[in-house]
């Protein structure tokens, strides 16, 4: 299996040091962002996930780290 350019997103997001976690409630998505980030990763969330339509950015939150794994 292929991975998806939502994954490959949130994957190079990751590998930037990114800190956003991806909190699942009742089907809505969001992230959190409890400590600071390496400007890189911050950048790159800004510029790369932040732009995409709200259906695409959620499939990026959903590879994210879950806050509910802790």
């Amino acid at each position: 299996m292929e991975d998806t350019p939502s994954l490959k997103l949130a994957q190079h997001y990751l590998s930037l040091g990114g800190t956003r976690k991806s909190k699942i409630d009742d089907n809505i998505t969001d992230t959190r962002k409890w400590e600071d980030e390496p400007e890189e990763a911050a950048k790159f969330w800004k510029e790369k996930v932040e732009a995409l339509s709200e259906d695409d950015r959620k499939q990026v939150e959903n590879f994210l780290p879950s806050i509910n794994d802790h």
